[in-house]
């Protein structure tokens, strides 16, 4: 019996997005979506690349669920690609993306493995864009009908839906820094992003309970934040309950409001909108990679990635190690947040994203001993298991990710996989984390290091 057991129905999982694994992006009457845009704009993405091919999952659907069903994982989440079901974002399904999803969900369900899908993971329809974005209210109204059809579509089968993954940034590296698609640097529009988003999130809670889902959510990348105090009481405002807020008080945080009324008069939020933000929710979706450190800096200026942020930086302590991201590695900021979400919010969670970033490759016997990422794993497992100890009901943990990807503006530089993958040929080699994990879903448990 492993030193840390889970309790009995605890989900393990892994995961995926669309634009990141699928490629065919113009197969079967899939549109642009501003991912295929931003990827094609000269100096945006390391050298030059884009998703058009990823690790074509598209066509090797049967070989990737049979990876993930040799690793035992009770759940996949995946992301559907909005562009492959409306390809302009609006009107009648294309029957061939929908088609897709529906030979997915089928034979995961045959695999033994729980289908989750998420309804966007950032691959919005290109048109949608061209008539304004995410900054205007009929993005949202769009998103909700999109769900309609494909909750019409799947949730005879699919009993948990993620509406959104990690708002903060669609919103905020979308249209606040541009480091994202679509690269905009407008902080006003990244805030009326923040709510367009959170109000199609309401709107397709609503359409997915309706075609008769059992389980809705969304899925936050909260900052467990660290340092002064003060500094700390903003940026958790900014980036935490800015969303956290609106979905379970149906309220937004005034210090937010104040601090940006110089450029933002929130007159984008209308009457009845926060009501529909604020529906019950099942299960709430965190996503899980370091900590952040924030200071009081007098006269550093306002970040457009934090609206409101002048006078705050961020830094991170020395001598914390570092994954291939820069991202610095503490495990324990895991159990803080899972805890504080449980004290705050009262909701149950799950882990719906958590790994590392390393470079690891085939060695001379083709095996990819990747002993970081499995120190990372067994450490942020850990944390987990203590959270619970202190009273989170966390019901589940997905690693990211099931293979090596497409990790946006960082092309195929930066790889997450449990699975090794060839770009060139497209071989799948798992690698000792995958290995790992699967011992871990076997005895539903772990020993600590």
């Amino acid at each position: 019996m492993p030193q840390l057991q889970f309790p009995e129905g605890f989900l393990w999982g892994t995961a995926t997005a669309s634009y990141q694994i699928e490629g065919a992006a113009t197969e079967d009457g899939r549109g642009p979506s501003i991912w295929d845009t931003f990827a094609a704009t000269p100096g945006k993405t390391w050298r030059g690349q884009s998703g058009r091919v990823a690790c074509d999952h598209y066509h090797r659907v049967d070989e990737d669920i049979a990876l993930m069903r040799s690793m035992g994982v009770d759940t996949y989440r995946f992301s559907i690609a909005w562009p492959r079901i409306q390809p302009d974002g609006s009107g009648p399904a294309n029957p061939a993306g929908l088609d897709f999803y529906d030979r997915l969900v089928d034979k995961l369900t045959a695999a033994g493995i729980k289908p989750m899908p998420t309804l966007y993971h950032w691959d919005l329809p290109q048109t949608l864009e061209d008539h304004g974005g995410w900054p205007v209210r009929e993005t949202a109204e769009r998103f909700g009908e999109y769900a309609a059809i494909v909750g019409a579509r799947l949730a005879d089968r699919v009993d948990t839906w993620w509406t959104l993954n990690e708002p903060w940034c669609s919103a905020y590296l979308g249209y606040g820094n541009g480091h994202h698609a679509p690269g905009r640097t407008e902080p006003g529009a990244a805030l009326a992003a923040v709510h367009h988003l959170l109000l199609g999130h309401g709107l397709a809670t609503k359409a997915l309970r309706a075609a008769g889902a059992e389980q809705v959510s969304i899925v936050l990348n909260p900052a467990q934040c660290r340092g002064d105090e003060e500094a700390v009481r903003y940026a958790d405002a900014v980036s935490n309950r800015v969303f956290f807020d609106p979905l379970f008080k149906g309220v937004y945080p005034a210090e937010v409001i104040e601090r940006t009324a110089h450029h933002t008069d929130w007159s984008f939020v209308q009457d009845g909108d926060l009501e529909t933000i604020n529906q019950p929710i099942d299960l709430l979706g965190l996503n899980y990679y370091n900590p952040t450190w924030v200071k009081n800096a007098p006269g550093a200026p306002e970040s457009a990635v934090a609206p409101g942020s002048g006078g705050i930086a961020n830094w991170t302590p020395e001598g914390l190690e570092r994954t291939d991201m820069d991202w610095p590695i503490d495990a324990s900021g895991l159990t803080d947040l899972l805890v504080r979400v449980h004290k705050d919010y009262g909701v149950a969670t799950m882990i719906t994203e958590n790994g590392a970033a390393y470079a690891t490759g085939p060695d001379a016997n083709g095996e990819v001993e990747d002993t970081e990422r499995v120190a990372y794993l067994r450490a942020h497992i850990a944390a987990v298991h203590d959270a619970i100890e202190e009273g989170a009901d966390v019901r589940g943990y997905t690693a990211w990710s099931l293979m090596d990807n497409f990790e946006w503006a960082f092309g195929y530089d930066k790889r997450f996989g449990l699975v090794y993958v060839d770009y060139t040929t497209q071989e799948r080699i798992p690698k000792a984390s995958a290995k790992f994990y699967t011992e871990v879903i076997a005895a539903n448990g772990l020993d600590r290091a």
